[in-house]
């Protein structure tokens, strides 16, 4: 299913995310090396296009895909994916089981969107910024069942300035249950969320695992709300 809330048009401001899986092609299909291969060129040709929104020139490995689903809570059902790229993140979310309208999947990119449709024609696919992402889900229909339990992100934070940081969280944790999730990789060797914007929205972080076998090497942080009942 695909959304385009209010006909809306995505504008540049923050990089599209970071994941690849090409279409599903005849020449691919049962191979999984000439499989990734197929993904880093789809994703290292979304790079070429646009260098200044897409966050890497490398696909999401599935070990680092692994360590950020690891970190969802155990009774984790919905989720939302911010950034879903060409799909390496959202197909580890799908085979973990959660699918259809229990996925949720934002995208900036035209293409990027329109693949990602190609590839999961059944989960809830929407075209728009992630700083919109409150109006954005009601408008699918995603919190007419409650909030989520989780939101995984893909999004290049650390290119991003502070206030668009601070947006970005603030419409996430708007739609996350008390003690929801928002889980987060960088490339970076500190967090890509600074302790000032943590304190602003009353957040806090705990660093999770360091994944080495992706190009390059990433580390995955949660942030939580400091008082989930607040």
């Amino acid at each position: 299913r695909v959304e385009n809330a209010g006909g809306l048009r995505p504008q540049p401001g923050y990089p599209p995310g970071l994941a690849a899986d090409p279409p599903r092609l005849s020449r691919t299909q049962g191979n999984p090396m000439r499989h990734r291969h197929s993904e880093k060129l789809r994703f290292i040709g979304q790079w070429l296009k646009n260098p200044r929104q897409t966050a890497a020139v490398a696909p999401s490995s599935p070990e680092l895909a692994a360590a950020m689903l690891a970190e969802m809570p155990a009774d984790t059902r919905r989720v939302i994916e911010l950034g879903g790229g060409t799909g390496a993140l959202t197909r580890a979310i799908v085979s973990h089981g959660i699918t259809g309208d229990a996925l949720l999947v934002l995208e900036l990119n035209e293409e990027l969107h329109a693949h990602l449709h190609r590839r999961f024609p059944d989960e809830l696919l929407v075209l728009g910024d992630a700083a919109e992402l409150p109006r954005l889900a009601a408008e699918a229909g995603f919190l007419d069942a409650g909030p989520a339990d989780a939101v995984i992100s893909g999004l290049g934070l650390l290119a991003m300035d502070r206030e668009l940081v601070t947006r970005i969280l603030r419409a996430a944790f708007g739609c996350l249950r008390p003690d929801g999730r928002f889980i987060q990789f960088t490339y970076g060797p500190v967090s890509a969320v600074s302790d000032a914007v943590l304190d602003v929205l009353g957040l806090r972080m705990r660093r999770g695992e360091f994944v080495l076998r992706n190009v390059p090497p990433a580390t995955v942080y949660v942030y939580e709300r400091a008082t989930p009942g607040a």
